[in-house]
């Protein structure tokens, strides 16, 4: 795992790392690193999940990460990411989600057409009353399928393949089951997962 940040880190040594038995918690390594500098024994697979390299805005710098990754995956090796979407995603909106003890709050602030530039926030609200504001913030560029993938073959990726969710027939909504898929009808919003072989 590597992150820049030594808090984030810690805390999944803490809350993740600690909890597994010995042998597996001895695989795991955490660097505190830049991800497109780090240099590590290769690898057959990479995870770039929760839309993370989203907060490299420029062609050039999200270009460099997806070489990195590549040099860092064993000769077979699969580079994992999932990406969001759809017309929805475009615009400023929020969603609410309840559970048992709380309320989640997905907030979609701000979106500019002209560089893709969102900025979102998730935020809590508890049954009493009470709220947590902006819990997290996201500041990142809102990637196209048509771009990721593009950027992927650039950066010498072999195949590129789009995993799309099926549909519940009943109830019209996502069945949780995945698919290559190479064309979709439009969706108002949508989350896919990539894989990129090398």
């Amino acid at each position: 795992g590597v992150d820049l940040d030594a808090a984030v880190l810690a805390w999944g040594r803490r809350k993740n790392v600690r909890r597994l038995k010995k042998p597996a918690a001895e695989r795991v390594v955490l660097l505190q690193a830049d991800v497109t500098k780090v240099k590590t024994e290769p690898v057959d697979m990479v995870l770039a999940m929760n839309f993370s390299y989203q907060i490299f805005k420029e062609r050039a710098l999200l270009r460099a990460y997806f070489e990195r990754v590549r040099t860092g995956l064993v000769e077979d090796g699969v580079f994992f990411l999932d990406a969001f979407g759809g017309y929805e995603s475009c615009r400023a909106m929020s969603e609410k989600t309840p559970h048992k003890n709380f309320t989640y709050i997905w907030d979609q602030a701000s979106y500019n057409p002209i560089n893709g530039d969102m900025m979102c926030h998730i935020h809590f609200a508890f049954p009493d009353g009470s709220k947590l504001k902006r819990a997290f913030t996201y500041n990142w560029r809102l990637w196209t399928l048509p771009e990721l993938r593009e950027l992927l073959l650039e950066a010498g990726f072999a195949n590129v393949t789009v995993y799309w969710e099926g549909v519940d027939e009943k109830t019209g909504e996502g069945n949780g089951l995945y698919t290559p898929a190479t064309h979709v009808e439009q969706d108002p919003s949508w989350v896919c997962y990539l894989s990129a072989e090398k």
